[in-house]
C-alpha cells in the first residue's frame, strides 16, 4: 500500500526521545508529549523495541492501547528482540554510542533471522498493548551499527525478515513494510531487488536541511521511479535545527554548527521559524510521505504543528538557494 494512501496527515510523532535518549525523561512527563500528540490530531506514531529496551513502546501503549485502535496509524520496527534478563555488559551501539544508556536495563538480542522477526513483533505488541502492527520497519541493517558486517546483516534480513514481512502484508496481518536506517545505502540494495518488495521506508537524518545532498544522487530518484515513498525521520538532525547541541546523536562538530548559523540567520531575515524551514524542505520532495519528528515535551508538539503550517515566503526558498545552502537537485516549496 501506497504510504501517503495509509498515512493520516503529514505530520508523525517519532518516539526514540521516550526510550530516555541522551537524558532520562520522568515518566510523567513522557506520557503528557504523548498525550499532547494526540490531544492535536497527530494519528501517526513510529516507535521500536530498540529505543530503550522497550522502554518507548510501554510509554507510547500506555497511551494508545486506551485509543480506538482503528483511530491511528502504528509504525515499530524488528532486528531487536528484548530480553526479560538483565544486560550485564555495555552494550555496543557501533557509531550510536551511549544512546540508549538511559533506558530499560534489558538484554538486546540484535538478529533479523525470520523467528527473531515474530518474536520481535510478538513482543511490540505486548509492550504496546495493542492486537496488530500497521507497518514494520527493518531496523538498522547498515554501517553505522555493523561496520563492514553490514552486507551479512543485510543478507540475514532478506532471507529472514524480508519474507517474514511480505508474507504478512500479503496475509493482510500488516498493512506496509520497509526499511527503518539512517544510511542510503540499505534501501537502494533493497530497491534493487526482484523481491521481496518494500511498500516505502523510514530515512533517518538523511534528507533534512543539513544532510541531503548523498540521497539525492541514488536512493531518491530510484524511490520515485518505483513509485516507493518515504518517512523522513530526524528532520532536526538529532536535535541541532531545533535548538538542540547534537547532530547524528552526537555532539555537533563546528562546521555544523557553523552552517545552521546561516540558516538560523537567513530564517531570521525572513521572519520564519528554522523548524517550518526544516519540516517544509523534507516534505516537499515528491517521495516525502510524512516527517516525523521525536518530542519529550508537551509544549514541542504545538511547535512542530506550527511550523508545518508556517508561511514561508518564496524568497526564502531562492534565497537558501542562492546561498548554496542547499543542494541544486533538492526539490524546494514553490519551485524555488
Amino acid at each position: 500500500m501506497a504510504l501517503k494512501n495509509l498515512l493520516p496527515g503529514r505530520l508523525g510523532f517519532g518516539t526514540a526521545p521516550l526510550g530516555n535518549m541522551f537524558r532520562a525523561i520522568p515518566d510523567e512527563e513522557a506520557r503528557a508529549t504523548v498525550e499532547a500528540a494526540w490531544d492535536q490530531g497527530v494519528r501517526y506514531y513510529d516507535t521500536a523495541p530498540f529505543y530503550g529496551a522497550g522502554l518507548a513502546e510501554e510509554r507510547l501503549g500506555q497511551v494508545l492501547s486506551a485509543r480506538p485502535r482503528d483511530t491511528y496509524v502504528l509504525s515499530t520496527k524488528v532486528g531487536r528482540v528484548i530480553l526479560d534478563e538483565p544486560e550485564t555488559d555495555a552494550p555496543d551501539f557501533g557509531e550510536k554510542g551511549g544512546l540508549f544508556e538511559h533506558g530499560n536495563p534489558h538484554k538486546i538480542l540484535h538478529e533479523w533471522t525470520a523467528e527473531a522477526t515474530e518474536r520481535s513483533i510478538e513482543g511490540s505488541l505486548k509492550r504496546l498493548g495493542v492486537d496488530r502492527l500497521d507497518i514494520v520497519w527493518v531496523h538498522d541493517i547498515a554501517q553505522d551499527f555493523h561496520g563492514d558486517a553490514w552486507i551479512q546483516k543485510f543478507e540475514e534480513a532478506r532471507t529472514g525478515a524480508f519474507r517474514v514481512l511480505s508474507r504478512l502484508r500479503d496475509e493482510g496481518v500488516i498493512k506496509a513494510w520497509g526499511l527503518g536506517v539512517n544510511k542510503t545505502e540499505p534501501i537502494e540494495l533493497t530497491l534493487a531487488l526482484d523481491e521481496p518488495r518494500p511498500d516505502g521506508f523510514l530515512l533517518a537524518g538523511r534528507y533534512t536541511l543539513l544532510d541531503h545532498e548523498h540521497a539525492l544522487q541514488r536512493l531518491l530518484p530510484m524511490a520515485e521511479e518505483q513509485g516507493v515513498e518515504m518517512v523522513v525521520g530526524g528532520p532536526y538532525s538529532s536535535g541541532i535545527l531545533a535548538g538542540g547541541s547534537h547532530f547524528e546523536y552526537q555532539q555537533a562538530p563546528p562546521e555544523i554548527i557553523e552552517k545552521v548559523s546561516r540558516l538560523k540567520a537567513l530564517a531570521d531575515k525572513h521572519g520564519i521559524s528554522i523548524k517550518a524551514a526544516a519540516l517544509q524542505f523534507a516534505l516537499a520532495h515528491p517521495v516525502s510521505a510524512a516527517v516525523i519528528p521525536g518530542a519529550t515535551r508537551p509544549s514541542r508538539i504545538a511547535e512542530d504543528l506550527s511550523a508545518l503550517d508556517e508561511t514561508v515566503p518564496a524568497a526564502f526558498w531562492h534565497d537558501l538557494r542562492a546561498a548554496d545552502l542547499v543542494s541544486p537537485a533538492a526539490p524546494l516549496p514553490d519551485a524555488a
